[in-house]
């Protein structure tokens, strides 16, 4: 994957941390943008997903991303500050 793809991928990342923080008063509303910006870090990556149905945060900047297609992903930034998405 190239740097510019990276480097997307880690925007929408951490755009999605900032909405998912900004929302954190209702769990419900704040899913939905989350689940909208994994489902884009998946696609960037190539990955089979169609569309994230469900999110579980697993910690700061680590989530697992359910896939209507029945696919499950971590997606996390590691230590190195890259986006890294792995399938379940």
């Amino acid at each position: 994957m190239n740097t510019t793809a990276n480097r997307l991928a880690l925007m929408l990342v951490t755009t999605m941390l900032y909405a998912a923080s900004s929302q954190a008063a209702d769990p419900a509303a704040s899913e939905i943008p989350v689940a909208k910006d994994l489902t884009a870090v998946i696609a960037l990556q190539g990955l089979p997903c169609g569309q994230v149905v469900s999110v579980s945060q697993q910690g700061e900047n680590d989530y697992v991303a359910s896939c209507e297609d029945g696919h499950r992903y971590r997606v996390f930034v590691n230590a190195d500050g890259r986006v890294v998405v792995e399938k379940k």
